[in-house]
């Protein structure tokens, strides 16, 4: 028994780091932050005594201390304090999203007890300006595809496209006198698809990304839609044809009189 003893004081005394005895899950926690502001990562724990250990971890590939020997690690050094068991982060980033897991282990009668609590941190991210893909030309009668992305905002936003500051929706509107009815929205994937696009298209086109955070909308850029020019065409294959007859006729000549060996 006195042996007994002496191993428990040894363990404590030099902090060792593997804990014995019995190990007493939590629930699971999520917690919900948005970028830039503040967050708290509760350990549901017994109180504090002077012979606990805490131990901070974040968990994924590669495990990596927040707070280790009573002390912040990292870049938490500057943006975070500790409120007893609990990690308060002043200015929560995307990187910072995650799962962690603290770890508190205090010498009792059984051993060694260790506790352990786990809690998933979400960070929303507000959208950025997406990325409008507008031309600036189309022919009437063809398919024409405008598109719109972001690549930050979490969750994933949805989109809504305008034309000429009016939002478009989802559905077109048969009959409208402003626009085409043939064009369809993803307000999911940010595409703007005209199946048939016509002279009414023409107009200053943007996009705007929202979610439950906030909404950016890209700069808006104008498209032009002509009819296709058939007396042009017309036209210019007729003088293509000419040249080449009158080319032709040349070559037949320089042959008949013997420029060509």
């Amino acid at each position: 028994r006195l042996l007994l003893l002496l191993l428990r004081y040894l363990v404590v005394a030099l902090g060792y780091h593997k804990a014995y005895g019995f190990s007493a899950p939590k629930d699971h926690q999520v917690v919900t932050a948005i970028e830039y502001q503040e967050v708290i990562l509760a350990c549901k724990s017994p109180k504090k005594t002077i012979s606990s250990r805490l131990e901070w971890k974040k968990l994924g590939r590669s495990v990596s201390f927040v707070y280790y020997q009573q002390a912040l690690q990292g870049d938490f050094k500057d943006r975070a304090e500790m409120i007893d068991f609990s990690i308060r982060i002043k200015n929560v980033t995307r990187t910072d999203a995650g799962k962690y897991r603290c770890e508190v282990s205090a010498p009792s009668e059984q051993g060694q007890n260790l506790e352990e609590d786990t809690v998933t941190l979400e960070v929303l991210v507000a959208p950025a300006v997406p990325t409008c893909e507008v031309p600036s030309s189309a022919l009437s009668g063809t398919v024409v595809e405008l598109r719109c992305q972001d690549k930050e905002g979490n969750p994933a936003p949805e989109y809504t496209w305008f034309k000429d500051g009016i939002p478009l929706s989802e559905n077109a509107k048969l009959g409208s006198q402003s626009t085409n009815s043939s064009y369809t929205v993803n307000t999911k994937s940010g595409t703007l698809q005209f199946n048939t696009v016509s002279k009414l298209d023409s107009g200053e086109y943007s996009c705007e990304a929202r979610n439950s955070v906030g909404h950016r909308r890209c700069p808006g850029k104008r498209m032009q839609v002509d009819d296709l020019n058939v007396s042009g065409i017309i036209a210019a294959v007729v003088v293509v044809a000419l040249v080449i007859s009158v080319c032709g006729l040349g070559v037949c000549y320089a042959q008949r009189k013997g420029y060509f060996s």
